[in-house]
């Protein structure tokens, strides 16, 4: 349990991805974690919109900028200057397209450079061999802890280049904006 810690948040000056139906999450928390200011690229393209009001429990709306560009070549164009520039705190990019290994080791180059982090948001299956460490978030769904906590979620390092892979129960405090890792025994 107390290992979370070592792995989270993830390494700075690196570019991570993570997917799952929780990865949105995953990324506020980063946020919340790295504090400073966020900078989402995504393609204009794509119809959700990433509401205030579902994140602000994480993260203050204040402190996250939204970038919208044509293209997926132009969502890592622009998460590669923004890392290199090293005046954010995170850049997430949802991506929805593979990122091939030359552009993978720009992204890590550009967060080198930076003395920031990058997180790729991609959909399940997809990556790069550039990234640091993948990550899958799924929503926890039992029963008994649905009556008394809905924000369970499992977060689980799928791929690591510098350690081995684990997997956590973890819940979202937004009176702290902090993670919490829940032992096996409050799970039962």
């Amino acid at each position: 349990m107390t290992d979370f810690h070592a792995h989270f948040p993830p390494k700075i000056t690196r570019t991570h991805e993570v997917c799952g139906p929780s990865a949105t999450a995953f990324a506020f928390a980063l946020g919340a974690r790295l504090a400073g200011t966020v900078l989402w690229v995504r393609e204009a393209w794509q119809s959700e919109q990433i509401n205030p009001v579902g994140f602000a429990p994480y993260l203050d709306p204040q402190h996250l900028l939204v970038a919208l560009t044509p293209s997926h070549l132009d969502v890592l164009a622009a998460a590669e200057e923004a890392l290199r520039s090293g005046n954010v705190g995170l850049v997430v990019m949802e991506i929805s397209q593979p990122v091939g290994l030359t552009e993978g080791r720009r992204l890590q180059l550009a967060a080198q450079t930076g003395n920031t982090t990058g997180l790729c948001l991609l959909p399940e299956g997809m990556g790069s061999n550039a990234s640091q460490t993948r990550w899958r978030c799924t929503p926890v769904f039992d029963s008994a802890a649905q009556a008394s906590d809905s924000t369970l979620q499992q977060w689980e390092i799928i791929k690591n280049k510098s350690g081995t892979l684990k997997a956590w129960t973890v819940k979202w405090d937004a009176q702290t904006r902090r993670i919490n890792v829940v032992s096996e025994t409050a799970q039962q």
